[in-house]
């Protein structure tokens, strides 16, 4: 038996807390990785984990041996990164990374060709969801993120800012007028976007004085897709707050109209999460890194 591989195989199966989501992220069958877990628990001479049809658990001493395995299986990826980082250009294997669907469409993928030329042997496996993703339960190595995080023990490594405005169409603000201050807005109807997960409706937010002030608006419409909500702007809809990078094609060629630029909305901040001790895989490290210039380079990303 190789201990090191059933080590790293039993912290996946811990990790996805499923025996199936396990093998699917180790392309193993699952009958694979049912007879190691048998033979590390034969070889120890105790059961790490109790399995029902429903669930699994870990047994006391299989919580205490899952802490070991984690510091055994860092120091060994911390001690091999010290000699593959001499040769970074040329790491290799299989990286997961999710991206937020529009970031995703419209700032990542556009120059994802650019990533795998410069390291043609890591194997990209990209999902795009609105949605927030268990980074263990799933097998992703890395999460890119817009907002505020919330505690976790994933470590965030922040990229950059996403600016927001204010917009509308130009056959909107003809049959309503542009608002020129906040007071304005009560006569004025938004386009709303809620969140897919929560169903709750997201704020407008406006910078005054240094500080975000929220402002109640009305909507005939909420959506809870970004381009579905960048579209029902451009067919006049209403008021939208969107991030810039999404609208500055619209702004350019006059579809649609900044309005109250001197109040703009807070930024946001763009974080990449991993777990704790990933980063010093070479495969992630390039990665990260390519992608911070990738955000660093758009002026609209760095609010």
């Amino acid at each position: 038996m190789d201990r090191l591989k059933a080590m790293q195989t039993f912290v996946r199966i811990v990790e996805a807390n499923s025996y199936t989501k396990a093998a699917e992220t180790l392309d193993l069958p699952r009958a694979a990785l049912t007879a190691t877990i048998n033979k590390l628990e034969a070889f120890l001479g105790t059961r790490l984990l109790h399995r029902t049809t429903r669930r699994l658990s870990l047994t006391p001493d299989g919580a205490d041996y899952f802490k070991k395995c984690l510091d055994i299986l860092e120091a060994v990826e911390d001690a091999e990164s010290t000699f593959r980082g001499q040769n970074l250009q040329r790491p290799r294997g299989k990286l997961r990374v999710d991206l937020p669907g529009a970031v995703g469409r419209h700032l990542v993928i556009p120059r994802i060709a650019d990533f795998t030329r410069a390291y043609p042997e890591i194997e990209l496996m990209v999902s795009m969801t609105e949605r927030v993703v268990d980074l263990t339960q799933e097998g992703l190595d890395c999460a890119l993120r817009v907002g505020e995080l919330q505690d976790s023990s994933l470590v965030g490594r922040r990229l950059g800012n996403m600016g927001f405005l204010t917009c509308a169409s130009p056959w909107y603000l003809a049959q309503h007028g542009a608002p020129h201050t906040l007071d304005d807005l009560p006569g004025h109807r938004g386009v709303l976007h809620f969140s897919g997960r929560t169903g709750r409706v997201f704020d407008w937010d406006f910078m005054v004085d240094g500080r975000a002030v929220i402002v109640p608006i009305r909507g005939a419409i909420a959506v809870n897709e970004p381009d579905a909500y960048i579209s029902c702007a451009l067919q006049g809809m209403g008021l939208i707050q969107a991030a810039r990078y999404q609208v500055r094609d619209h702004l350019a060629s006059g579809a649609l109209v900044e309005v109250l630029a001197a109040t703009p909305p807070a930024p946001m901040p763009i974080s990449l999460l991993y777990p704790q001790g990933r980063m010093a895989s070479p495969r992630l490290g390039v990665f990260a890194a390519w992608l911070a210039e990738l955000l660093r380079s758009d002026p609209d990303l760095q609010a």
